[in-house]
């Protein structure tokens, strides 16, 4: 593999996302309606049929595939192409567009993520009890599992999950389309109901309907569209054995993170995350999931998490903000969205648009999946020239 092959090589030239929520009065094209024309706005563009060559979309539980986003924005005699890979699957869909460009096939494309699974009638995915070794296998019991063992290890406990979820909370606050904006304290989180030991309510992400654009051309080709526009530096994949078949699994990282990370380190040219990296948005479908990822990522080193949520240091003005725009703990988890909407927040930063929640002098962005297949990780690095 040649880490250097895709650095600098593409551009993201627009951004959109759709308001994330219980969309009842949506429907899927309506939500991608809404991101893909806010994404066309944001770059410029006017005669999509003319100027997007290919789009790309990722969706975990789509009702017709990509004709969702073929009726729904008249993209008709161009390729489409659906991608999944659970969790990670926006993250993969951006990936694929990419390499489009990076390939020299394409000028200029689309990525879409989304997904509506309020409408499929559960309240989340559909996840079998049991499994090898009658281990849990709800997303909330597998998660607990590990919680367990690191603060075993680590001498963690609730309070610096509940620390995480305060953050989260906050900065949900601060961002328009996102699904939850209500503050919380430590106290809210540590006596709110319990869903799975130790994960209280308030440390689980929601369930949510939501849709998000990006726009993608070559990078000589950028500034026809915008000067401030934002190169893509890195975007990995990685996968890893089941954890319940593994036996060198430990509870204690996410192997995936930590292989998909140092490829897309390498690809960026990235020696010292901690250091080079302004700004961060992880996939936190559990307090425990985020702390986690700041170790696996190399952001902190292992079980020093705790100290670092103390200091601040992953606050909107810490060291090293993570999930500014209050992750999928207020946005929700629409799947095939959630990638497309992270690489939507880290634009913003970039371009010093992110207003109340805007990281001063942010250059470098990290976006970060993780989920099913049965572990896989998908990481963007987005930078500014």
């Amino acid at each position: 593999m040649n880490p250097e092959a895709i650095r600098d090589k593409v551009a993201v030239v627009g951004a959109g996302c759709c308001k994330f929520g219980e969309n009842w009065d949506k429907s899927p094209e309506d939500m991608i309606v809404e991101a893909a024309f806010d994404a066309y706005e944001d770059a410029g563009i006017e005669a999509p049929q003319q100027q997007i060559e290919a789009a790309f979309c990722g969706a975990v539980y789509p009702n017709r595939g990509t004709a969702e986003v073929a009726d729904g924005l008249k993209l008709y005699d161009r390729p489409i192409s659906m991608v999944q890979n659970y969790c990670a699957t926006g993250t993969d869909a951006f990936r694929f567009g990419v390499f489009g460009i990076a390939s020299g096939l394409y000028d200029t494309v689309l990525v879409v993520g989304f997904d509506k699974p309020k409408d499929r009638g559960v309240s989340g995915p559909s996840i079998a009890t049991t499994g090898v070794r009658d281990l849990p296998m709800t997303p909330a019991g597998w998660f607990s599992l590990c919680a367990a063992r690191y603060f075993e290890t680590y001498g963690a406990g609730r309070e610096d999950l509940a620390k995480i979820a305060v953050k989260n909370h906050h900065n949900g606050t601060l961002a328009p389309k996102s699904m939850l904006k209500r503050e919380i304290t430590v106290e809210d989180a540590l006596n709110a109901r319990m869903i799975s030991w130790p994960f209280g309510l308030y440390d689980c992400a929601a369930q949510s309907d939501g849709a998000a654009a990006a726009i993608l051309t070559r990078a000589d080709l950028a500034k026809n569209f915008r000067d401030d526009y934002v190169l893509v530096k890195a975007i990995a994949i990685a996968l890893g054995a089941n954890p319940q078949a593994d036996p060198d699994f430990d509870f204690l990282r996410w192997k995936p993170t930590v292989y998909a990370a140092k490829q897309a380190y390498a690809q960026a040219g990235i020696s010292d995350p901690f250091k080079e990296i302004d700004v961060a948005q992880v996939h936190d479908c559990f307090t425990l999931t985020e702390l986690l990822t700041y170790e696996d990522l190399g952001f902190c080193e292992k079980g020093s998490a705790k100290d670092h949520i103390a200091s601040g240091t992953f606050d909107l003005k810490g060291e090293l903000p993570v999930n500014t725009d209050g992750g999928l703990k207020t946005f929700g988890h629409p799947t095939g969205a959630t990638g497309v909407r992270m690489i939507y927040e880290n634009y913003k930063q970039l371009q010093g648009k992110a207003d109340a929640r805007q990281v001063p002098g942010a250059n470098v962005a990290l976006s970060h999946n993780i989920g099913g297949a049965p572990q896989a990780c998908g990481i963007a690095i987005l930078a500014n020239p």
